[in-house]
């Protein structure tokens, strides 16, 4: 078998497998994700075609090219389709070890039927090739115009396309900011305890933010009410807890495979000297946090502008967290 025959199959796969070596250890290259843009977009098809059309007379040069792309939009979405209904589902290793499978195998399938044609289609891509198959000589002028805009269009499209791929916009910017029972769980709070009993809850922050925040938590012990009268909230209480930290943290990417890991958790112990119904408020402040009015004699910020913190808290627009805790004498 004449291997030179068959480079550009040959090429396919070795550049397969050299996008899942790139993954693996250097995920972030520029190499990677023009590699990836045609490994998506065009290697399916090709392989597909070619191994379904090896004979020249079959289709010309611009529909093998033309339904290269066009069934390698259609092959892929298949494939992430089938995938959804297997244990791996759609992410990232099971596709790309999907496609490699396909295009390998499809290769391999082209490379034997190819070699068994009457008359093998084998690309050679020259100058003379191209006018050849527009059938430049024979255009008008106003043909040859058309044509060349055409072949700009495609050029430009798959130019914008690459430059869209390969410099992707960055995703929403967020914080995630959770609370979590003594035991690392969403359970087990300490929402009933005693007058001077210690209660532990764990406080986690994560950055999204594409870029290092300085974060501020502040802990309040607030008792209020509803007043369906007036549809306000009443503050009748407002202390600051002890513990209030800051904590630097750089951005780190969403993971959306594997297990979910925390980047930055503290337990927090607290204790409520007073009975009654309190509910415990986590506040975080990014970058800087609001200065507070001067302590009143009693400590009861509830008569202060600090109860606008707790209002916005309420109303959603600062970022905060509650817990309903139970104090029993």
């Amino acid at each position: 078998m004449d291997l030179k025959r068959h480079w550009d199959l040959l090429t396919i796969i070795a550049l397969s497998l050299l996008l899942d070596l790139l993954i693996a250890l250097y995920p972030d290259s520029i190499l990677r994700k023009a590699l990836g843009l045609a490994f998506v977009l065009f290697f399916p098809g090709y392989v597909f075609v070619t191994a379904l059309f090896p004979n020249r007379p079959e289709l010309d040069n611009l529909e093998r090219l033309a339904l290269s792309f066009g069934l390698s939009i259609a092959i892929v979405p298949l494939i992430g389709l089938g995938l959804n209904y297997t244990p791996w589902g759609i992410r990232l290793l099971p596709i790309l070890v999907s496609l490699t499978v396909f295009n390998i195998v499809l290769a391999i399938a082209a490379i034997y039927r190819r070699s068994k044609a009457f008359d093998p289609w084998i690309p050679w891509i020259t100058l003379e090739k191209i006018k050849e198959e527009l059938e430049w000589e024979k255009a008008s002028k106003l043909d040859k115009a058309l044509m060349v805009i055409l072949i700009i269009a495609i050029l430009t499209s798959i130019g914008t396309l690459t430059y869209i791929i390969t410099h992707p916009k960055p995703g929403e910017a967020f914080t995630e900011f959770y609370i979590l029972g003594p035991n690392g769980k969403a359970a087990d709070y300490p929402t009933d305890l005693k007058v001077g009993e210690n209660g532990t809850v764990i406080i986690g922050i994560v950055n999204h933010e594409h870029r290092n925040v300085t974060y501020y938590v502040q802990v309040w012990l607030v008792n209020l009410t509803w007043d369906n009268e007036t549809n306000t909230t009443l503050i009748h209480g407002m202390y600051p807890m002890p513990g209030w930290f800051n904590v630097t943290l750089p951005p780190v990417p969403v993971n959306i495979e594997g297990n979910w890991t925390p980047q930055f958790e503290r337990n927090y112990t607290f204790s409520i000297d007073r009975p009654g119904k309190w509910q415990v408020w986590f506040l975080l402040f990014k970058d800087t946090q609001p200065e507070l009015p001067p302590a009143p004699p009693d400590g009861n910020y509830a008569e202060t502008d600090a109860r606008n913190l707790i209002l916005e808290a309420v109303n959603g627009t600062i970022q905060s967290l509650k817990l309903n805790v139970n104090v029993r004498p």
